[in-house]
């Protein structure tokens, strides 16, 4: 008879997995700020293979949406291609640091806790800030939007150090400072860009974390498992419960979790 023993120790990472996926699913925000943190406070992964795990976990999850955006006519590709001029090179510099440089674990995790304490709460203050910033947002396309080189360019940079470091940023940071920096885009297409430039980034960091010896696989495969249908319920339940309400209590939630990483 087969023996199934294994798979109990994977259900509460399963139920992780779905618990961070429905709440993407019912805000589009909160993924890497999420499962980062939840997997070292909660489940004792090392800061770096929590990361790694994520960077991978991440770039899979937002194909699907990268791709639906795509399809949609909902991604800014012209600003995507300057954020990833700013960021892919940022963090396979980054990355190159870390292996090249005599670094041991201990003080990497102390880098990656450090870096969390300060992105989290800076997380959850965009995701409060988001509606904010885009209350004067066109609900309707206006045509194509000038693009600013540098300042998207600069702003790669920062995101590259900062997801390849953290996993955090990719999302709830990157769509609200991208609201600041080209205000008449709309929502859907602030979100869609956001996204695709998500794609390349999480996977480029996740590569060099897989490279280093940074990703547990069955960690990654258990955290699949329950956030997709996490995400797809999740999405479905969409505007059930009042964002107005929700993100607040995401924006709490992460600074929490700075709060028992700085502590621990």
């Amino acid at each position: 008879m087969a023996d199934f023993g294994w798979v109990a120790p994977l259900l509460p990472l399963v139920a992780a997995g779905f618990g961070v996926g429905f709440l993407v699913g019912l805000t589009g925000v909160g993924g890497g700020a999420l499962m980062t943190p939840l997997l070292i406070s909660s489940f004792g992964v090392s800061p770096h293979v929590a990361v790694g795990t994520d960077l991978l976990y991440a770039s899979i999850t937002k194909t699907v949406g990268s791709w639906r955006h795509h399809v949609s006519r909902h991604v800014e590709w012209a600003i995507v291609l300057r954020l990833a001029a700013g960021s892919l090179p940022a963090a396979a510099a980054l990355l190159a640091v870390i292996s090249l440089s005599p670094i041991d674990t201990v003080k990497l995790a102390q880098w990656i806790r450090m870096g969390l304490v300060v992105a989290l709460p800076v997380s959850g203050l965009a995701i409060v800030a988001y509606p904010w910033v885009t209350r004067s947002s066109p609900r309707e396309d206006t045509g194509d939007v000038p693009v600013k080189p540098l300042p998207t360019i600069l702003f790669g940079v920062v995101l590259g150090l900062l997801v390849t470091l953290t996993s955090v940023g990719a999302g709830a940071i990157g769509v609200t400072v991208l609201a600041t920096l080209y205000p008449m885009l709309p929502a859907k297409r602030l979100v869609g860009s956001d996204i695709a430039h998500a794609v390349p980034l999480t996977l480029i960091g996740g590569l060099g974390h897989l490279g280093l010896g940074n990703v547990d696989g069955g960690l990654l495969l258990a955290l699949l498992c329950g956030s997709v249908p996490g995400i797809l319920v999740g999405s479905r339940l969409a505007g059930v419960v009042p964002e107005w309400l929700l993100r607040p209590l995401l924006a709490v939630t992460l600074c929490y979790a700075a709060f028992a990483l700085y502590s621990k």
